[in-house]
C-alpha cells in the first residue's frame, strides 16, 4: 500500500529539521517526523514514522505550506492560514 493512499505528493517541505509536511495532489496535507509541540498538527506530540494526513484540514485545499523549528503553517485555497507546533 502507499504512504500518501494512493495520492501523489507536489510539494514536500522539510525544512523544520525533525518533522515534515507533504501536499499532494488533490490538497491533502500529510506529516511525519518528530511531533513534540504539536508540530505534526494531529493534536498530539507523538511521533509518526510514516506520512499521516492532517484531518483537521479535511475538506479543505492546501496550496501552501511550511515548516520551522516545532511548528507548521499551511495556506489553503481560500485564503485561510493555519498554524500550529
Amino acid at each position: 500500500p502507499s504512504m500518501l493512499d494512493g495520492e501523489r505528493a507536489v510539494s514536500v517541505d522539510a525544512s523544520g529539521g525533525e518533522h515534515n509536511l507533504c501536499i499532494t495532489t488533490n490538497g491533502s496535507l500529510w506529516s511525519w517526523g518528530y511531533g513534540s509541540l504539536g508540530c505534526l498538527g494531529h493534536g498530539s506530540r507523538q511521533c509518526e514514522t510514516q506520512p499521516r494526513r492532517i484531518d483537521a484540514l479535511a475538506g479543505h485545499c492546501v496550496v501552501a505550506l511550511s515548516t520551522a523549528f516545532m511548528h507548521s503553517v499551511a495556506v489553503t485555497a481560500d485564503g485561510a492560514v493555519w498554524s500550529w507546533g
